[in-house]
């Protein structure tokens, strides 16, 4: 199957992202794409991701912080980890 991001909604007047699910990939991976996916985004733009690499907990967590993104929420269900992020404003 191909891959895309797809739009799913709108969260209180922010346009809202999904990222592909990003079953089955391991560490660098779900932190590679999400980087590559938050540069295209617009400041305030918030984006969904699902991963079912444990290691996402930790590397997600320090990609927000050390780019100054916010981790809006995590959550772990059934194997998969999921993580609705917010570009931080323009500087």
């Amino acid at each position: 199957s191909r891959r895309r991001h797809t739009r799913y909604g709108t969260v209180t007047g922010v346009q809202t992202c999904a990222l592909p699910i990003s079953r089955g990939l391991f560490c660098p991976e779900p932190v590679m794409m999400l980087h590559n996916r938050v540069r295209d985004m617009a400041p305030g733009e918030e984006l969904l991701v699902v991963a079912t690499d444990p290691s996402t907990q930790r590397d997600i967590a320090r990609f927000c912080e050390f780019l100054g993104h916010a981790l809006l929420e995590s959550a772990e269900a059934d194997g998969e980890f999921r993580f609705r992020i917010r570009k931080k404003p323009a500087t």
